[in-house]
């Protein structure tokens, strides 16, 4: 009898330690679906914090975009308005009879043209035509003259970097 009670009590003690087991095999498989599950839920907040540091990078990018083109084309309009006092400054002093008034308005658009360059706007080179740089309002058939050459600029043109600020006007050669 007593190899019974030993046999059952070993038979008892084995059985609480697969009981142990299986309650712990329970536990970490617990653990185990609570870090799978905590391990997706950092992944879906790590897209979302990189998804959102993305989309103000672009939106920074794309303000400091708006914000230059906005000041370049104030900037161009500002120059726009310039343009038709100087081209009457210019017309003035065709017109001027006296040398003193001549020389005074040379020397004011001497300083006009000046600033227009600091400015950085450059007058339109007007000796073979380019439709991007002028507009051709008249035509003459002249065949001592190549197609394409500037016969008669109406209006000078000006450029500002890469941008036309007026285009220029021009009689062109057929």
């Amino acid at each position: 009898m007593k190899k019974n009670v030993k046999a059952e009590a070993n038979e008892q003690e084995t059985e609480n330690q697969c009981s142990e087991c299986l309650s712990k095999d329970a536990e970490i498989k617990k653990c185990e679906d609570k870090l799978a599950e905590a391990e997706a839920r950092s992944a879906d907040a790590t897209d979302k914090y990189l998804r959102i540091i993305a989309e103000y990078d672009n939106f920074r990018k794309r303000t400091l975009k708006e914000r230059d083109s906005i000041y370049q084309d104030a900037y161009l309009d500002a120059v726009k308005q310039l343009l038709p006092v100087v081209d009457n400054i210019e017309r003035a002093l065709e017109y001027a009879n006296d040398e003193d008034t001549k020389k005074g308005m040379e020397l004011i658009i001497s300083s006009v043209h000046t600033t227009l360059e600091k400015m950085g706007v450059k007058e339109i080179e007007t000796k073979t035509f380019d439709p991007n740089l002028h507009n051709a309002v008249m035509h003459i058939d002249d065949e001592a003259l190549s197609e394409g050459t500037i016969v008669e600029v109406f209006q000078k043109g000006y450029i500002l970097g890469e941008r036309v600020v007026r285009y220029a006007m021009v009689k062109v050669a057929n």
